[in-house]
């Protein structure tokens, strides 16, 4: 048998509990997440026994658009500078891209992955979602999450092509801006190891 007024104790501390949350949830993305730019470059060949771009299912040439249908990866180098030969290697640009549109613009498709592997951001993770609309750059996609120090990121990323070290392949600036949950994901851990939720 539980009390009327033990019932509204539970309650009022259930609601104390759920305010506490919100208000730790406010506060500590307003402290710990700030912008952070960053400025990198990503080398793609296209053709050749290096090549990092492969169609793996060819288009089905069906309504306007000529590549309706192909699916594609690429696996590029990110490099701190646009010229491979005095740039450091700090990831792979991996994506996954799927021409999606019967008409012209193409209509791409993009789910891709920046692999960190050296530098300051090794072993974290970027991933970005969207579609390119146009053939003609910049290209701008969409930061959706990633792992390690870029938890919960948020932002956006403009892909611009700048020279052509060889016939084969192709340099872009990658210009990221982003938004960062900080440490949010450990601090809501630990919040809920002092309630015993």
């Amino acid at each position: 048998y539980i009390h009327r007024a033990h019932v509204g104790l539970i309650a009022m501390t259930s609601s104390y509990m759920l305010l506490s949350l919100v208000f730790l949830l406010a506060t500590s993305s307003a402290r710990a997440g700030g912008f952070k730019h960053l400025h990198l470059y990503m080398h793609e060949t296209f053709t050749g026994p290096n090549a990092t771009l492969f169609s793996v299912v060819p288009p089905l040439h069906r309504g306007d658009n000529a590549r309706f249908g192909m699916v594609g990866v690429l696996d590029d180098e990110l490099r701190d500078g646009p010229d491979p030969r005095n740039s450091s290697l700090v990831g792979r640009f991996q994506s996954l891209f799927a021409f999606a549109g019967l008409v012209t613009p193409p209509g791409m498709q993009t789910a891709t992955s920046l692999v960190f592997t050296a530098g300051e951001h090794a072993g974290s993770t970027l991933v970005m979602v969207g579609s390119i609309v146009s053939s003609e750059g910049p290209y701008e996609t969409a930061v959706v999450g990633g792992t390690g120090a870029f938890r919960m990121a948020r932002g956006y990323c403009v892909l611009t092509a700048v020279w052509s070290p060889t016939p084969e392949s192709t340099v872009y600036e990658v210009n990221l801006l982003l938004k960062l949950g900080g440490n949010l994901l450990a601090k809501m851990d630990a919040w809920k190891r002092t309630y015993a939720l």
